[in-house]
């Protein structure tokens, strides 16, 4: 049956075969069973303050269900904290699912988002309706308790329009993950997209997206398209293009928005399964940056104003924090010193305003020395740990000693080390000093003032090795 709401009366409108079973309790709220399809989805309501209560099970027969399951004591405002997540839901508004398998998609949502176990400290979640323009319907911090939810997901109108799935994909992972509108820091973010069918756009791009913006991306395909509808899909691999990883782990399959209880709890497990949530972890929140830069009397106080400059614009495209990203800095002349390590700053302002503080000190240049030394002492305490290791030399001048032996032992450590060398800083060091592929992870400027624009190159590259390192 579907239920439509109109102002307070419950119209039922039943499907072939099922007129006898509507019941609709005192409460007005409708308790039904499908039993052609052997699946049933009861909401027990009883006083203001009682938890409202959905529990999915298979019947076999055609009576009405009674009695419920024993529940887990689960505290009803924290939530699940075993599954901890952000998740939207992408659903399908778009004529190709019509209304009365939209209204099957909201009743299937419904279930997972009980059966997930919304609370304050267990997972969040929102909607968006995907059609001819997005709409995010709620976000993350609009409810944190699964009957407001489920209220909230009744309510959603059809929108209608074309699927543009990917369009809508990438839409949610540009806006609807931000601090202000509810996500939390160091917790997985997810969309779950439902697709009817096929979209009728291009997934591609809004993959790379979400993968770039650390969101992991589930595709649940309802009705796949048929053998004659394949020459109207765009492109047939159009799962595997969009989801975090083509592994099998993030995609899942419905034959039909029919009969979906069994599929719910399968669902729930995996979205709860945080140590496969890969896309978690991206460059920007899953690296330890270390600065080692050059004090020589050549370089002067305002050129060094210029260097301290470049590593804040660097440091700022990170998202620092205890769990996220972090920053050191050494600065060397003959002798070594460290300014400030990975652990003593664990926010971006107060790396950044170290980053300011830090005096110029003027003497010679030992490069070899000093990579080795950062190596030991700065990237030692870390090895273990779960960042990637990136060490950005910068120098303006010859070494005075061996550089080539002390950065392939930080190589060997698992540093990757990008050389920067400005003015007088022969080739052949910064290349001796720089990770293969040589060419990518060495960069030359005859101006202090050209630094700036080699900010975003570095960032790329860092990026670039991050995700090479992971596939």
């Amino acid at each position: 049956g579907v239920i439509t709401n109109t102002g307070g009366a419950v119209r039922v409108q039943t499907l072939p075969g099922q007129e006898n079973y509507p019941a609709v309790n005192a409460n007005g709220i409708q308790s039904q069973v499908l039993s052609r399809w052997a699946s049933s989805f009861s909401v027990t309501a009883g006083t203001k303050n009682t938890a409202l209560e959905a529990v999915g099970r298979s019947v076999s027969t055609a009576r009405p269900a009674t009695g419920k399951r024993p529940k887990k004591t689960l505290d009803k405002k924290a939530g699940n904290k075993d599954c901890k997540a952000d998740i939207a839901f992408l659903i399908d508004g778009s004529y190709n699912i019509g209304q009365r398998r939209f209204n099957l998609q909201k009743n299937f949502v419904g279930k997972v988002t009980v059966m997930l176990g919304i609370g304050t400290e267990g997972p969040h979640v929102g909607v968006v309706q995907a059609s001819e323009h997005p709409k995010i319907e709620f976000y993350l911090k609009n409810f944190t308790a699964a009957k407001e939810v489920l209220f909230a997901i009744k309510e959603l109108g059809f929108r209608g329009g074309n699927s543009n799935t990917g369009k809508a994909l990438k839409y949610t992972a540009q806006k609807f993950f931000s601090l202000e509108n509810g996500a939390r820091k160091g917790i997985p973010k997810i969309i779950v997209v439902f697709l009817d069918g096929w979209p009728s756009d291009d997934l591609e791009e809004a993959g790379i997206v979400a993968r770039e913006f650390g969101v992991n991306v589930f595709i649940v395909s309802v009705a796949k398209p048929t053998t004659e509808e394949l020459g109207m899909v765009q492109d047939i691999g159009f799962v595997d293009k969009a989801v975090c990883r083509s592994n099998g782990f993030f995609s899942y399959q419905m034959p039909t928005w029919f009969g979906t209880t069994k599929y719910v709890k399968p669902l729930v497990q995996k979205l709860c399964s945080h140590e496969q949530m890969l896309c978690s972890k991206t460059c920007y929140n899953s690296v330890n940056i270390g600065f080692l830069i050059d004090g020589s009397s050549s370089i002067g106080e305002s050129n060094f104003r210029l260097v301290l400059e470049f590593v804040s614009n660097v440091a700022k495209a990170f998202e620092i924090s205890d769990i996220g990203s972090k920053v050191a800095a050494v600065q060397f002349t003959y002798d070594q010193r460290p300014e400030f390590s990975f652990t003593d700053y664990v926010t971006k302002e107060k790396v950044l305003s170290a980053i300011r503080n830090i005096s110029y000190m003027s003497g010679g240049t030992a490069t070899g020395d000093a990579i080795s030394f950062t190596t030991r002492n700065v990237f030692g305490p870390v090895k273990d740990g779960p960042n990637k290791n990136f060490l950005i030399v910068l120098t303006d001048g010859q070494s005075y000693d061996d550089v080539r032996g002390p950065a392939a032992a930080a190589q060997k450590a698992g540093i990757t080390v990008f050389s920067v060398g400005i003015a007088w800083a022969p080739l052949d060091d910064l290349k001796d000093m720089a990770s293969e592929p040589r060419e990518s992870h060495t960069f030359f400027t005859r101006e202090f003032t050209g630094l700036e624009q080699m900010v975003p190159d570095i960032i790329r590259g860092i990026c670039k090795d991050f995700l090479d390192s992971k596939q």
